[in-house]
């Protein structure tokens, strides 16, 4: 028997059959006849050798056919089970994100991560308190209280009247004492 031509899956339902796609697979024995010969090899040792090289590249013909094989048998099994492609590499990815998850170098980032954090966190606090409190210095300036005044002066002549109550507005049907001038336009 021609282990080559065979199927050695004892459950496949092909068992000791193999598509003609599989066996025509090439194997190019003659590169190493080709080849010169190693110095300080005798001609008994370079056959030995030959034939060793082409018993494995025959092997690498059949173990390539036994995998195409189980790769058939395989998306059979799958498709019999109405498991899809997209089913698994959904779960593929979730089992490799849960596989980075544990990691102890995705662990070290999201603990360095958290602390560069809670850092910069208490900077931006510092910086806001020494913010806080130069604005509370600047407003007991003189400066300040100076500009404060001059604020309130400025207001009190423009509003004051209005706060005490009294409206003096002219209105227009006013006694005619003062025309009313037009605002001017914008």
């Amino acid at each position: 028997m021609d282990s080559a031509g065979q199927d050695i899956n004892l459950n496949s339902p092909n068992k000791g059959l193999l598509s003609d796609s599989m066996t025509d697979v090439p194997v190019d024995t003659g590169v190493a006849a080709r080849t010169p010969a190693i110095e300080g090899l005798t001609e008994a040792e370079e056959e030995e050798l030959r034939a060793e090289l082409t018993k494995v590249e025959e092997e690498i013909v059949t173990l390539r056919q036994v995998l195409a094989a189980k790769e058939r048998h395989c998306g059979e099994l799958k498709r019999r089970l109405g498991l899809s492609t997209l089913g698994g590499l959904k779960q593929n990815l979730s089992r490799s994100w849960h596989d980075v998850q544990v990691s102890n170098a995705y662990k070290k980032t999201q603990e360095t991560l958290s602390q560069a954090g809670q850092k910069t966190s208490a900077a931006l606090s510092t910086v806001g308190s020494a913010i806080s409190r130069k604005l509370g210095d600047m407003r007991n300036s003189a400066t300040f209280k100076s500009f404060e005044d001059r604020v309130g002066t400025i207001k009190s002549k423009v509003v004051g009247d209005r706060e005490n109550g009294s409206d003096n507005l002219p209105s227009s049907a006013g006694s005619g004492d003062k025309p009313l001038s037009d605002p001017a336009p914008f």
